[in-house]
């Protein structure tokens, strides 16, 4: 038998998917489950996105340019123009195949063999893969389910910045609490970074998907930073578009990007027809993003309050994404996933979700808490949570 390398047996499981093969087995049993786990949002992509598939008319699908095709950067220079970021040029921005390359190069970027990084926690749970495939170091600073995972005290990571601390990765609005930074906190981030000399990767992803009149800051607001800051973009939730793999990395640092610039040339080119669908998608006027909103707005309070009705259920109120956290009354949310999906069913249904110890780098800290994702309709989120009423009684009973 082949060894396998100590990165693949380190390589941490995804608490989102991991639980798959138990769903499946449901489903084959004729259980419908509703997926709660997963940020697959249900809203239709742009039809000028589609379109612009469906009307190609090239004769050969060539290699896209390493630092992604001139019309798609474009696009993205227009619209980054559109959030008053008027300074940035095509030369600013290194398409990637979703964020989650770009969040590949940053680290491969900054970082070699046992360096670290600072993350506020709970955090996007494959943080730990990429940093892990790169032998960097994880140093989590805890948020608490109480505060709403607000920013912790900005003591506890100049408390923890070492000599081989190269970054701070933030999640903003945040996976997978929904947690959306004020100006003052990333302020006193900003003025870290530049105090210590490390760069502060921010990803924006669910930029667009902030609530009750609030507006996300950009760590480009900074200007302190323009040597140390690292923004990660992708379509995928802006536009609903996570198949097409499109995202970006963004910096007004040179040396960053042309740093980056070598990893983008080694991996050959980003998506050609992703590239063409998302170029098209922001040819919309503005309204689209305006009517998702609204949707994940209603979508969240609905959720939130029908969470919160269930007894011994705490749940925060979201300011952005389409994520919450809630604490449950069970001893470990692992356990309790499993059980879901394969004890239990409620006229023939049943609900998964992620167990929120998987975005922890201490899997305890959140072993009474889940991940729900409000991606689906109103009626399913009901029934979502008549479902999660139902189980956990019937579950501590059976305890």
């Amino acid at each position: 038998m082949p060894n396998i390398s100590n990165r693949a047996q380190n390589m941490p499981a995804s608490p989102v998917r991991k639980l798959v093969p138990f769903a499946q087995k449901a489903k084959q049993n004729g259980t419908k489950v509703y997926h709660l786990n997963i940020g697959q949002p249900d809203i239709e992509t742009p039809e000028t996105a589609l379109n612009a598939l469906k009307n190609i008319d090239l004769k050969v699908l060539e290699y896209a340019l390493s630092e992604g095709n001139l019309e798609y950067r474009t696009a993205l220079r227009d619209y980054y123009h559109t959030l008053d970021f008027t300074d940035l040029t095509t030369d600013n921005f290194i398409v990637t195949n979703g964020g989650s390359e770009a969040l590949n190069f940053a680290i491969s970027t900054l970082c070699d063999d046992g360096d670290e990084v600072i993350i506020p926690e709970p955090y996007y749970a494959n943080y730990n893969g990429f940093t892990s495939t790169f032998n960097v170091n994880v140093v989590a600073v805890p948020s608490t389910i109480d505060t709403g995972f607000a920013l912790p005290p900005i003591e506890e990571f100049e408390r923890k910045i070492t000599a081989k601390t190269r970054a701070i990765v933030i999640c903003n609005p945040g996976n997978p609490t929904g947690y959306l930074y004020t100006r003052e906190e990333l302020q006193q981030l900003a003025e870290i970074a530049v105090k210590y000399d490390i760069v502060i990767i921010s990803d924006e992803v669910y930029r667009e998907y902030v609530y009750d009149g609030k507006q996300q800051i950009s760590m480009l607001e900074f200007p302190e930073l323009a040597e140390n800051c690292i923004i990660i973009d992708s379509e995928s939730k802006r536009y609903s578009m996570c198949g097409v793999r499109i995202g970006c990395l963004v910096t007004r640092s040179k040396k960053i990007h042309d740093a980056a610039m070598l990893f983008a040339q080694a991996r050959l080119s980003p998506v050609l027809l992703g590239q063409i669908a998302a170029a098209a998608a922001h040819q919309n006027d503005g309204a689209y993003i305006r009517a998702v909103r609204e949707e994940y707005t209603h979508r969240r309070n609905v959720l939130v309050e029908q969470l919160n009705a269930i007894p011994g259920v705490i749940c925060p109120k979201p300011k952005g994404a389409f994520y919450c956290v809630a604490e449950l009354p069970v001893d470990d949310t692992e356990v309790f996933a499993q059980w879901l999906l394969e004890k239990y069913t409620n006229k023939g249904e049943t609900i998964m979700v992620a167990p929120a110890g998987g975005f922890y780098s201490d899997p305890e800290l959140g072993k009474k808490q889940v991940r729900i994702a409000y991606v689906l309709k109103e009626q399913d989120l009901r029934r979502s949570a008549e479902i999660l009423r139902d189980a956990l009684e019937k579950y501590n009973l059976e305890k």
